[in-house]
């Protein structure tokens, strides 16, 4: 697959579709979202093919983290919202099937709202998952 031409996230990373770049480097873009939550509504794009977190190397992990910083002090130095926000949805969850991490300033009563999830269980095998997870990240390498 020829990522650039055929992923949306790489063509809009290497400056192949209009957008708006407020900031890059030479591992990541950063653009305005077409449909913002708020002013200055960014995500942050590695300018090479990754699906997932896990994909990233060192460098594009680290600048993207650089990024996210850059963007959180401009945010809050321009608009002056009550916080800030990030996320990021991998998998099937991610509407563009390459890496990417939202940033947006949050204001109170801005109607953004995280849902509590269904109730799995989780909270009663906190000592059973806190050591199979941990044991899987060891084993990681």
């Amino acid at each position: 697959m020829n990522h650039v031409l055929e992923c949306l996230g790489c063509r809009l990373a290497q400056g192949l579709e209009p957008t708006h770049v407020v900031y890059e480097d030479e591992h990541v873009t950063c653009i305005l979202v077409i449909d913002p939550c708020s002013e200055g509504h960014s995500i942050i794009l590695p300018k090479k093919h990754y699906a997932d977190v896990d994909d990233l190397d060192v460098e594009t992990a680290l600048s993207v983290m650089k990024a996210s910083a850059k963007l959180s002090k401009g945010l809050k130095t321009l608009f002056h919202p009550d916080g800030i926000s990030m996320m990021q949805n991998g998998g099937k969850f991610s509407d563009l099937g390459h890496y990417h991490m939202h940033i947006w300033a949050r204001y109170e009563n801005d109607g953004f709202s995280w849902i509590d999830p269904l109730d799995t269980g989780a909270r009663e095998r906190f000592t059973e998952t806190r050591e199979v997870l941990a044991n899987a990240i060891d084993n990681l390498g």
